[in-house]
């Protein structure tokens, strides 16, 4: 447990001694003449109680033990104060080999998140990284705080990618025993790499945009897939298969992992059971069958959504609600995250309004759509090529490339160079990406975020380099915690208390910028602190083994933070 969530509970439990009954909240001082900490709970008291404020603060202060220094009362009833040193330390001291000692778990509950999103046979763009690092964060700050957690990649497998694809491999006259309706032989494996379908997919959207027939056929077999056709379904899931390995090679590098590699082709077994469930609130409209999910209380409207095509096809709503259904099925959570483009607002209203109307989920199960603003350029517009085409993440991740290369120190040479600049191109990556809140739109900017000093990546991976060195110049480790002889050292003890708060502001807006302004708050603090003391040199040994405990205590709490945005530290650069 937390030193703040400790104390709060030791003030609880006096307020109820003296007859009172509040949460007590510990918050920062807004002065810290009078204190480092403060308690504004005895002006709520008053109003509740009919009583004075100062008097249920003098009441409060009476009471709280020797642990509490410098405990004064402001007007209208603030309590301010210190922690005694010693008490301080001691806790500090129990979180340098364990960042679990320095924050509180939540309560126990299973959570699904579904992130990534990725298209099969289709290049990843700039919208699937967001996805892919805000869900990836997200899961691995829920693992952290005690949650359990499940995470689908959800692929977009189905659609005219698949239309695309297969009507290239028909006009290239390739593996033409799927086309034969009287091939009644074993069907022969594909062969193709990505890159082939890449360039199909290229050269068939190309055709087919100029030619309204080819256009027509990429439709008819979309459609076919969706029917159910078993020749045309047979070859596109070894497609969506040999895709999915390049797929996962590219969250591999952006350190995002999942539980579940699902498609919208897992759903389609599902279709029935669900249209089961939900028959009883659709009707037909225009020939599609919908279903109401307005509410009276709503502001704006709410149209119907539609659930089957008026050809009989499957829609991404059906798809979804049929995935919804087999989630419920096999794991039943408390919570199902998605994370994708807030433009997709309405339409998970709408799911998720179909989903607990119809009683596809109980009430225990919550929805929550995590919505992300866009990646911009420095026009202010979606980041696009200098020719304006889509930004493809490959792309991208070679342009931040460029620029970390000539940063790296040149005696660092070979495998160990081109490991290191994939790691600070992947931190620059991210933490950018991390740095703003999940809903606002931001701007991109290679030079600026690949740069080791400022707001960047890069420079919170120099500060843990830092540290690191410092303690691999030590050769005893049994140092800890003594003394608290500056201000600069009492500013980053102080901020470390500040982990639990940070952790559960993250958590509760779903943003990862809390703990991006933090670690490089807290790494700015560390850095003046090293360019003011001589760690190492230091001749009093207590202030020596304090310093070497804090730098120890410090890279704990920066690279356990680090991991939960999955940024991977470097050992030099």
């Amino acid at each position: 447990m937390s030193l703040i969530k400790e104390s709060e509970i030791l003030i609880k439990n006096i307020l109820n001694d003296l007859g009172y009954v509040s949460d007590v909240q510990i918050l920062p001082s807004g002065k810290k003449e009078l204190g480092d900490f403060q308690i504004n709970v005895s002006m709520s008291l008053a109003k509740k109680y009919k009583k004075n404020p100062i008097l249920i603060a003098n009441e409060i202060v009476s009471k709280l033990p020797n642990i509490f220094t410098n405990v004064n009362i402001a007007n209208p009833g603030f309590i301010n104060f210190c922690f005694q040193e010693e008490y301080l330390l001691n806790f500090l001291n129990n979180g340098i080999d364990n960042f679990e000692k320095l924050y509180d778990k939540h309560e126990e509950k299973l959570i699904f998140l579904d992130y990534g999103g990725a298209n099969a046979a289709k290049a990843l763009h700039v919208g699937h990284m967001r996805s892919a690092n805000i869900g990836e964060a997200l899961n691995r700050l829920c693992k952290t705080l005690g949650y359990k957690t499940i995470t689908d990649v959800h692929l977009g497998d189905l659609g005219r990618q698949a239309g695309m694809l297969i009507s290239e491999i028909k006009k290239r006259g390739e593996y033409l025993e799927y086309f034969d309706e009287n091939y009644d032989k074993e069907l022969p494996k594909v062969t193709y790499t990505a890159n082939d379908l890449g360039e199909y997919y290229v050269a068939a959207n190309i055709d087919a945009n100029e030619n309204p027939e080819r256009m027509d056929e990429v439709r008819e077999i979309t459609a076919e897939i969706d029917k159910g056709n078993k020749r045309y379904l047979a070859l596109w899931k070894q497609l969506v298969a040999i895709s999915s390995l390049e797929i996962k090679k590219i969250y591999d590098e952006l350190n995002c992992h999942f539980d579940l590699w699902k498609g919208e082709l897992d759903s389609f077994k599902d279709i029935p059971s669900m249209l089961e469930i939900l028959n009883p609130y659709l009707y037909e409209s225009n020939g599609a069958m919908v279903m109401d999910v307005k509410s009276d209380s709503d502001t704006k409207e709410i149209p119907p959504l539609i659930v089957i095509k008026k050809d009989g096809a499957t829609i991404y709503a059906t798809r979804d609600l049929a995935t919804i259904y087999r989630r419920i099925k096999d794991y039943n959570p408390d919570e199902i995250w998605y994370v994708v483009d807030s433009r997709q607002s309405l339409y998970f209203e709408q799911i998720f309004r179909a989903s607990i109307k119809s009683g596809l989920v109980s009430e225990k199960n919550k929805f929550l759509h995590l919505g992300f603003g866009t990646i911009n350029g420095n026009d202010g517009k979606p980041y696009k090529t200098r020719d304006g085409g889509v930004m493809y993440l490959d792309n991208l991740l070679n342009i931040i490339r460029d620029e970390i290369e000539p940063k790296i120190k040149e005696e660092i040479e070979g495998n160990e160079r081109i490991d290191i600049k994939e790691k600070l191109t992947i931190a620059t990556l991210k933490y950018s990406d991390l740095m703003s809140n999940r809903t606002t739109d931001y701007i991109f900017d290679p030079v600026k975020f690949s740069s080791f000093d400022g707001k960047t990546g890069p420079y919170i991976l120099y500060t843990d380099v830092r540290l690191k060195s410092i303690l691999n110049k030590v050769n005893d480790s049994n140092y800890k915690l003594e003394v608290i002889n500056n201000i600069d050292l009492k500013n980053i003890l102080l901020k470390i208390l500040e982990v639990p708060s940070i952790l559960n502001h993250a958590f509760n807006e779903k943003s990862l910028n809390f703990i991006t302004d933090y670690l490089f708050e807290l790494s700015s603090l560390f850095n003046k602190f090293y360019n003011t003391y001589h760690i190492l040199t230091e001749s009093d040994i207590k202030v020596k083994n304090t310093y070497l405990a804090t730098s120890k205590l410090v890279l704990n709490v920066i690279e356990n933070l680090l991991n939960i945005l999955a940024i991977k530290p470097v050992d030099k650069m």
